[in-house]
């Protein structure tokens, strides 16, 4: 590395992985991977004749400098995962390289790097061991790993009795709190619970603010949009878009969606069996469909369903999220009337009316759902539409912070009543 580059963390040049589709990768051990790591450049590859593959990373080049807090974004399947495992060095790229110079520590799956046989107090030795780490310097930080993960009683019993929850508060506390340089998480928060799940995103907060860098994976772009200073958005194994953690949401977020002020569910779906969510509209005052909406005007929502067979009490959603992936709000037609209690076969209609000065000015999401509580979903469109709410300079209220931009009643009292 040269002097102009000492502050790079992570150097990615070329990065490939191929698979064989149908092909078990068989389990070696870590000496035996890291030989065939060293050999692999002398060695031939040859791709067996008539079986197909699939490059679940694929010529992907970039740098990441210290400090930084990456996140990697993408649909289900775009090589997200493949990805943090090259850098991670977990699994052994078919071209390219990857260069990362510092301490590692990383959580990518429930347990990653824990022993089953092993107490979580061992464990967390292990790890630190493995890091570099010395007995005493593991000992200085084992009460702060203990008292984060809030598993006390269970130190002292094999981590393979663990549930998976208990098993991301270790794993989390450990990779947080034993001071590797750079820091590889995947998606394994969401097995936590909410509470746990802003503790740690707290806590990395503090990670990053101590010049330390990380690489985050996850589906939840309100976290990617809070944590990561820079974005990448992945799709076939290659990246789309590389840029502040701002707008490449905003794109991810904004690719698909109508912003012709109306959707229509496609025909040939294979959702929708017993209901299906036929159209969503956003209409003006003359009932035309809209996607261009005033500061100070109402959001008419017009959604048409057909039921297909006889149900019973039926959710109707209607949801709005903003271009950081936040749910602003979720309205249901039980909340106006939580006695319709059956559906008959047919189409209907139904109109809600989100009042006009409540959001701010900015692009929004905004789709339906269909649900028999406590039973589960019947149809599913979390984010169909997008449009914009216009700018009105002439009110005070869209230029201050918030995500709304209410009006709310204030009653003068006198002091002397």
């Amino acid at each position: 590395m040269s002097s102009d580059d000492t502050d790079v963390a992570i150097r990615v040049r070329g990065l490939s992985k191929r698979y064989l589709l149908g092909e078990r990768q068989p389990y070696r051990r870590v000496g035996e991977a890291l030989s065939r790591a060293v050999l692999k450049p002398f060695r031939a590859t040859t791709t067996p004749q008539g079986r197909e593959t699939i490059w679940a990373v694929k010529d992907i080049s970039f740098d990441l400098k210290q400090g930084e807090i990456l996140g990697i974004i993408g649909r289900n399947g775009a090589g997200k995962s493949t990805l943090l495992r090259l850098l991670s060095k977990i699994a052994i790229p078919t071209a390219g390289r990857a260069e990362v110079y510092g301490r590692v520590g990383t959580l990518l799956e429930v347990g990653t790097g824990f022993h089953p046989e092993l107490t979580g107090r061992e464990n967390v030795f292990l790890n630190g061991a493995i890091l570099g780490m010395t007995k005493k310097e593991i000992q200085s930080k084992y009460d702060e790993i203990n008292a984060f993960a809030q598993i006390e009683k269970l130190m002292e019993t094999p981590v393979k009795l663990y549930s998976s929850g208990q098993r991301v508060r270790l794993a989390f506390s450990v990779a947080a709190h034993l001071e590797p340089e750079i820091l590889f998480i995947d998606e394994v928060l969401a097995v936590g619970d909410a509470a746990f799940q802003q503790k740690c995103l707290g806590k990395m907060e503090e990670v990053a603010g101590a010049g330390r860098t990380v690489v985050f994976v996850s589906h939840t772009m309100g976290m990617i949009t809070r944590l990561c200073t820079r974005a990448m958005w992945v799709d076939g194994g290659q990246i789309v878009m590389d840029g502040t953690a701002a707008d490449v949401v905003e794109a991810y977020l904004a690719q698909g969606y109508s912003s012709e002020g109306r959707w229509v569910h496609p025909e040939d779906a294979d959702c929708g069996k017993e209901l299906r969510i036929r159209s969503i509209e956003l209409l003006a005052p003359d009932g035309a469909p809209r996607s261009s909406i005033p500061f100070n005007d109402g959001i008419e929502v017009r959604m048409s369903h057909e039921v297909r067979t006889p149900l019973p009490t039926v959710a109707l959603t209607i949801n709005l999220v903003d271009m950081a992936g936040n749910v602003i709000l979720i309205t249901s037609n039980l909340d106006a009337d939580p006695s319709h209690t059956s559906w008959e076969p047919g189409c209907y209609t139904h109109t809600a009316t989100i009042p006009g000065g409540l959001l701010r000015p900015g692009r929004y999401l905004i789709g339906a759902g269909a649900r028999i509580p406590g039973l589960g979903l019947l149809d599913d469109h979390f984010r169909t539409l997008s449009f914009e709410i216009l700018p009105d300079r002439s009110s005070i209220r869209e230029r201050r912070p918030g995500l709304l931009a209410p009006v709310i009643p204030w009653v003068p009292q006198s002091d002397h009543d």
